[in-house]
């Protein structure tokens, strides 16, 4: 937990960074929705580019759906990672939220969700988007 807190960090020092016109996720794990859909919300309001230069993965994938798609492009290094919704109980154990996966699939762009379909679908298993498949849906960054 720490470790994710510690990349959203580093994510949320690169938007405040005065470079001006883009933000680059360069790694990020992921982590709990509600932090990354805010600060996508803040950067889609800013009107700055997205780089996607490293792994962004499970919900760092929410900037496709928050931010425009003509506003984001990928490295060779980005590699995104899709899986279902999930969410801890109580007592720690994680369990599947169908209906929250349904709704983030539905959310993203229709050429990433046509992959992840062609791939399975959102399950508990990480799908992986990288190289030439990502850069036909994502233009490579110049």
């Amino acid at each position: 937990m720490r470790k994710a807190l510690a990349t959203f960090a580093l994510l949320l020092f690169a938007l405040a960074s005065p470079a001006g016109a883009e933000v680059r996720i360069l790694a990020s794990p992921g982590g709990e929705v509600g932090p990354f859909l805010d600060l996508f919300a803040r950067l889609r309001a800013s009107g700055e580019r997205v780089v996607i230069d490293g792994p962004c993965l499970s919900a760092c994938t929410l900037v496709l759906s928050t931010v425009p798609s003509e506003r984001i492009c990928v490295t060779r290094r980005a590699v995104l990672g899709f899986h279902a919704a999930r969410s801890m109980d109580a007592r720690g154990r994680l369990y599947a939220e169908p209906q929250a996966s349904a709704a983030v699939l539905e959310a993203y762009p229709s050429a990433v969700r046509s992959w992840i379909r062609r791939h399975g679908g959102l399950t508990s298993r990480v799908l992986l988007l990288r190289g030439r498949e990502l850069g036909a849906i994502y233009p490579v960054c110049r």
